[in-house]
């Protein structure tokens, strides 16, 4: 089956998608002819991503302003889609988060609540408009919440993370139940820890390879790695899949203990 043929002209809406793996999502969903909006804060970064999105062959890209953690902020999205003249939203994918490294004794109230307003609070807020647009229509829908390993097992120093995606989790199943009637669909990708240019530095270090020792296959993920699993989610062929959370780690969770 070819994942990426089936999401070819629908429309998917990527959070945190002004680099990491939300921007790594939109460039494979335009690939395989999706149409893509992007949406984070830093909106000059994505102006430049949907520029090179457009100069692939995805003329209709576009991108969106957006603070997920701002309820004013998410509440203008799918209003700003539709003045634009976008199709209606298909798919959502949350994948807007932040963490922090930091031991829980060492974490203040305010870092606390910028983690899970961040993380979990903005992804319920941009769920629950996009099911309202999509029962008011009377159409299906599909949101991929992008949580982690760390929401099914517990690391140190990342306590507010771990809860976050925990919770990103719980809700996932919660909304899932809820929404399945109205043909909206709700999982969850967990990936496992993804190399990137921001943590080259920490995986080269001793206590970097020590964990990298932990992942029973013996080296980090990458990107592309997520990529038949986020297809997979964001398309028809698990349109007999809601409230799951699926792993995508190297088999990091079944470590030895």
């Amino acid at each position: 089956m070819d994942l990426g043929a089936l999401i070819a002209g629908r429309h998917l809406l990527v959070t945190g998608a002004s680099g990491g793996l939300g921007e790594h999502f939109a460039r494979l969903f335009a690939r395989h002819g999706a149409v893509v909006t992007v949406a984070a804060r830093r909106k000059e970064r994505l102006d430049r991503l949907v520029d090179e999105l457009r100069a692939a062959g995805a003329a209709q890209a576009r991108a969106i302003a957006l603070d997920v953690a701002d309820e004013g902020s998410v509440a203008r999205v799918f209003p700003e889609l539709e003045a634009a003249g976008a199709p209606p939203l298909d798919v959502l994918v949350n994948n807007a988060g932040v963490a922090d490294t930091r031991l829980a004794m060492d974490v203040g109230a305010a870092e606390f609540d910028r983690i899970l307003d961040t993380n979990l609070r903005g992804a319920w807020l941009l769920s629950v408009e996009a099911a309202r647009a999509w029962r008011a229509a009377k159409r299906p829908g599909a949101i991929v919440n992008v949580a982690s390993i760390l929401g099914l097992r517990p690391g140190t120093g990342v306590a507010p993370y771990s809860i976050s995606k925990a919770g990103l989790i719980q809700m996932t199943k919660s909304l899932a139940l809820e929404w399945a009637r109205f043909g909206i669909r709700v999982n969850a990708l967990c990936p496992g820890y993804i190399g990137t240019d921001i943590n080259a530095e920490y995986f080269a270090t001793d206590a970097g390879k020590r964990m990298i020792d932990r992942i029973p296959m013996r080296r980090l993920g990458r990107p592309e790695d997520l990529d038949a699993a986020v297809l997979l989610l964001a398309s028809d062929a698990s349109g007999w899949m809601t409230g799951s959370a699926l792993a995508v780690d190297g088999g990091h969770l079944v470590s030895s203990l």
